[in-house]
């Protein structure tokens, strides 16, 4: 550890306040607070905001940095905070989702929170971990390596935190009631946002577009993190590459394209060289969606990347190249270049050997029949989805304390089976009826100690064909292997990646595809697995992995910290 920061969160809708970072312990801060309507963005509302800032304000760490995180909840609903991409070892306590590892904080309550960081290094994020807060309850996490350490690369002249966002005119809370009141699709976002501003391709929002000044030759380092509610996002700058060379808070071997691609919940560090003639260039973001009858934003978000200088000539911005919302090739086509640095000062510690958990989970688009005859979904049913035909449901208490207070094994939830619970061919092009229907559970799955552990994501054509960006807590995990079609046991595992396959923590599961990922499972406590689009993990396409603890004291979970919120 190399210093300890204390920062301080107010969190609501629409304050005047401000964050420090010290390493030193400081008293809390009083801040002005009032409540406005938010008119950046064409409608006036009010949204949920911390410190009055949209997106929040960025922390700064170091690796292997703790910080303490205080947060205020002058809301009014109900609010959890995630340090996405954050192992936190031996302290589930304090990864955030609601009622997996913490009842939510209440209106009007104080939470603090110790993050630990650890291995991590580049760039992560924080967002809300609750109903659909995270809409706009986020901001970048930029952790540096230890101090005297340097980038695997050369010093890039500044850094840029590139936040995508999505926007809807109405009340993001009034969406999520109404889907869950009808069982359809929730209403489509009306914009995306590049650092909050959708752009000057709006009307009403051309003065606020974000703009990237740059200078000649200088190389600048963009920290791009995917914050979108329901979309995957390519991004692009007219007339410039981009080099990737870090993604989910690690390196990896750098390669160019013209575009980029990341699915909601990751993160990707990229390098923009200015080397092209002075003017003005559209950095853009668009959506990939491959969804059959889904309805999805097609809308483009811009900012503005501007040469600094007097210009002989002036040149007006353009669209750069952005791939069809629904080109499949073009959108793997980067996410299967990403490798690890495997290198001396980057090495990876892959699972080979004695794998002694193996678990396929299919992930699909499930449907539940209409009670009342109301429902809006697909033929008059409710959506649903599931991880191995369970759809899960939040319990009313918090996982990770009954399953430390040993309280009921009732309430820690049932068993998620290793594999799918009934066998058929998970990507055809027409499916039985019968197999869309899921049954409702709080789903957990019990993993020992210090066990090598490979998860296959199975896709599947139910309802609706679609990617998935499947998430986990408390983990890193190597992406070995991913493919279309149906996982084949016996011939897939011999075209792994085990040399230096990237460490992500959130990875896209294609379209009627799938995706293996490993990692050993060396960190105690309740970690949650989900799908990254919001509307599939609202439905039921999660899980709650129970890593048990080891024998040796630095084996077992941290014990559970004062203050907890009550349920």
């Amino acid at each position: 550890m190399q210093c300890t920061s204390v920062l301080v969160f107010y969190l609501l809708a629409f304050s005047l306040s401000g964050i420090f970072i010290e390493c030193q312990d400081w008293p809390n801060y009083d801040f002005v607070v009032r409540e406005a309507a938010y008119r950046r963005l064409c409608k006036a509302k009010k949204i949920l905001t911390v410190n009055g800032e949209f997106p929040g304000p960025t922390i700064y760490v170091h690796r292997g940095d703790i910080i303490t995180v205080t947060i205020y909840n002058q809301g009014r609903d109900n609010i959890t905070i995630h340090w996405h991409g954050v192992k936190q070892p031996r302290n589930p306590w304090s990864d955030g989702p609601e009622y997996i590892t913490q009842c939510p904080i209440q209106p009007g309550k104080v939470h603090r929170q110790k993050v630990i960081f650890s291995t991590e290094e580049g760039t992560l994020w924080w967002h809300a971990h609750s109903d659909w807060s995270r809409a706009t309850v986020y901001g970048a996490i930029v952790i540096y390596p230890k101090l005297g350490a340097t980038y695997p690369f050369a010093q890039p002249y500044q850094e840029v935190p590139i936040i995508l966002g999505e926007w809807w005119k109405t009340d993001v809370r009034k969406v999520l009631k109404e889907a869950l009141l009808t069982g359809r699709n929730p209403t489509t976002s009306d914009a995306f946002t590049i650092n909050g501003q959708p752009g000057d391709l709006y009307n009403c929002s051309n003065r606020g577009t974000f703009n990237l000044s740059i200078e000649h030759d200088r190389t600048y380092l963009l920290r791009i993190i995917n914050a979108a509610m329901n979309h995957i996002l390519f991004i692009a700058i007219s007339s410039h590459n981009l080099t990737a060379i870090g993604a989910d808070g690690s390196y990896v071997k750098p390669f160019t394209k013209e575009y980029m691609v990341l699915g909601p919940g990751q993160t990707l560090d990229c390098l923009l060289h200015a080397n092209q003639e002075s003017g003005e260039y559209y950095m853009a973001a668009s959506p990939y969606s491959t969804g059959v009858h889904v309805e999805f934003d097609q809308s483009i978000t811009t900012a503005i990347v501007k040469y600094i200088g007097n210009y002989s000539k002036y040149i007006a911005p353009w669209l750069p190249y952005l791939p069809s919302f629904t080109d499949t090739a073009a959108a793997f086509d980067v996410l299967g270049q990403f490798r690890s640095l495997a290198s001396q000062d980057h090495p990876i510690f892959i699972p080979i050997n004695n794998m002694r958990t193996k678990l396929i989970f299919a992930i699909s688009i499930n449907a539940f029949p209409c009670l009342n005859n109301l429902c809006l979904g697909p033929n008059g049913t409710r959506l649903a989805a599931s991880i191995n035909n369970i759809s899960f449901i939040y319990p009313n208490v918090d996982l990770l304390q009954a399953y430390y207070y040993k309280t009921s094994e009732a309430l820690v939830g049932e068993i998620t089976p290793s594999d799918p619970p009934v066998l058929y061919n998970y990507t055809a092009e027409y499916q039985d009826l019968a197999l869309e229907l899921t049954r409702k559970g709080t789903s957990v799955k019990y993993l020992e100690y210090n066990s090598d552990v490979e998860i296959v994501f199975q896709g599947t054509s139910l309802v609706a064909g679609l990617d998935h960006p499947m998430h986990l807590h408390g983990y890193s995990f190597y992406v070995v292997g991913w493919g279309f079609g149906n996982f084949d046991k016996d011939k897939d595992p011999l075209t792994y990646n085990l040399v230096d396959p990237p460490l992500r923590n959130t990875v896209v599961v294609p379209k009627n595809g799938w995706a293996a990922v490993r990692f050993k499972a060396d960190n105690p406590g309740v970690w949650f697995l989900h799908c990254h689009i919001e509307r599939h993990q609202t439905w039921g396409m999660d899980v709650a992995l129970v890593v048990m603890d080891g024998n040796q004291d630095e084996a077992k979970m941290l014990p559970p910290p004062l203050g907890m919120p009550p349920c």
